[in-house]
C-alpha cells in the first residue's frame, strides 16, 4: 500500500469522526450522570429524542427513497398501524412494533410484485 492508493483519505474521514463524536459523546456521560430522572432537562432530551425519530418516521413514510418510493402509501401507512398495534399489543417492546413493520412492508412488496 502507498499513500497514492488513497485508503489514507478513508483513514482520516474515520478517525476525524471519531474524535468529533466521541468527545460529545464523554460529556454527555459526564452530564448525564448529574442529572435526576425527573429533571426538566432530562424531560426535554426525551422530548427532543422522541420528535427527531418521529420525524425520521415521517419522512420515510412521506418522502421515501428508494424502494420504498416505488411502494403505495397505504402500504406503509398499513405498516405503521400494524406495527403500533404489535408495539402496544407486546407490552411496549420497541423490537416487536419495528420487526412487525418491516415484516408488513416486506410482505407488502412481495404481493405487489416488487
Amino acid at each position: 500500500m502507498s499513500w497514492d492508493d488513497g485508503w489514507w483519505a478513508y483513514a482520516f474521514i474515520a478517525i476525524a469522526g471519531w474524535l468529533a463524536t466521541d468527545l460529545w459523546r464523554w460529556l454527555g456521560v459526564l452530564a448525564g450522570n448529574r442529572l435526576r430522572e425527573d429533571s426538566e432537562a432530562l424531560n426535554w432530551v426525551r422530548a427532543v429524542a422522541t420528535a427527531l425519530v418521529a420525524a425520521v418516521v415521517a419522512k420515510l413514510i412521506l418522502y421515501p427513497t428508494g424502494i420504498l418510493e416505488q411502494s403505495p402509501l397505504w402500504l406503509r401507512l398499513g405498516a405503521i398501524a400494524v406495527g403500533t398495534a404489535a408495539f402496544f399489543g407486546s407490552r411496549q417492546r420497541p423490537a416487536v412494533g419495528i420487526g412487525t413493520s418491516i415484516a408488513v412492508v416486506a410482505a407488502g412488496l412481495f404481493w405487489l410484485g416488487f
